[in-house]
């Protein structure tokens, strides 16, 4: 899918003008939809955005760019950042009998995403005559840009981009580029000044960072406007149910693909005809015997086929051969 073309952005305290014929943007409004499209993970940008990003003392955009398409109601966000691994701990603290009876937490409660969004930043300044580096490079260390962070900022333009890939068949969905441009540096480019900045650092209190969110802002806003105008999106939007986002509505549990072979942990375990204790028993199960899981689970009950028929076993009950 073709990158949308990039559109200069004129960044003054008050706006973000788009000088390529589209409405003008309060600094802080970031382009909404009615519903939807899906779930989204923001993936950190390559090692190298992420050490030029540091000359400026910019940490990783990704809380930023979650901010902006939490705002919008475009997609669902899911934690893939740093946080995952404060999840991982709460999880292995669970599974190793430390946190107290029903507290309810364990495997198979994690939603997938159904997006990724992966970004990328380009910088340009007042001495070079273009961009000064490709998307996600380095800027080498003798650069005026490295040179300008004490005595005052070298950055003249930002650039950026963002790719929308399918979690699932990582076929590219939606891909954009924004642009941002200072024309008065003691205006201060104050891009996101205001509540939607909280949280975010540097990216709202040093002009470096205020140009680059400013571009960010304009990059997400693209990508949303390519979404509503795609029909698959917009269709994928009227299909989305956003079931099971509520973590204390959810019962930890192991999860199992369909087709997994699973084994009873006991013997006389009961194979029932449904879902329920006093349904018709199909067969008592022996440990150990194989069974294939038919990828439906009820009321703590999973859909398997053995040697002895098909029926229903308790989840509690078997494990994953």
């Amino acid at each position: 899918m073709p990158v949308s073309p990039p559109f200069r952005v004129v960044a003054t305290a008050a706006l973000l003008v788009i000088a390529a014929g589209r409405t003008a943007l309060a600094q802080d409004d970031v382009a909404k939809c009615d519903k939807p499209i899906g779930t989204l993970a923001v993936v950190e940008p390559q090692s190298a955005s992420i050490g030029y990003l540091s000359q400026y003392r910019l940490g990783s955009p990704t809380g930023l760019i979650r901010m902006f398409v939490q705002q919008s109601n475009c997609f669902i966000v899911v934690e893939r950042g740093a946080a995952m691994e404060n999840m991982k701990q709460e999880r292995s603290l669970a599974a190793g009998g430390e946190m107290q009876q029903n507290e309810n937490m364990g495997q198979g409660m994690m939603k997938a995403a159904d997006f990724i969004l992966t970004p990328a930043v380009v910088i340009s300044n007042n001495d070079a005559g273009g961009m000064g580096a490709a998307v996600g490079g380095l800027l080498s260390r003798s650069s005026p840009v490295v040179a300008g962070i004490a005595g005052g900022t070298k950055i003249k333009e930002a650039e950026t981009s963002m790719v929308v890939a399918d979690a699932r068949t990582t076929v590219q969905v939606a891909a954009a580029q924004g642009k941002a441009r200072r024309t008065d540096f003691k205006a201060a480019i104050g891009a996101l000044a205001g509540p939607v900045a909280a949280g975010i650092g540097a990216y709202t209190n040093t002009p470096e960072g205020k140009l680059i969110a400013a571009s960010f802002q304009d990059n997400y806003n693209q990508i949303v406007a390519f979404a509503k105008k795609d029909a698959t999106l917009l269709a994928r939007a009227g299909r989305f149910k956003p079931a099971g986002l509520e973590g204390d509505q959810l019962k930890a549990g192991a999860s199992f693909p369909e087709g997994a072979t699973l084994v009873p942990k006991i013997d006389n375990v009961k194979l029932y005809e449904s879902p329920a204790d006093g349904a018709k028993i199909v067969a008592t199960l022996k440990k150990g015997v194989e069974l294939i899981f038919l990828g439906t689970e009820k009321d703590g009950y999973l859909q398997v086929q053995g040697s002895d028929g098909e029926g229903w076993v308790r989840k509690v009950l078997v494990a994953k051969k």
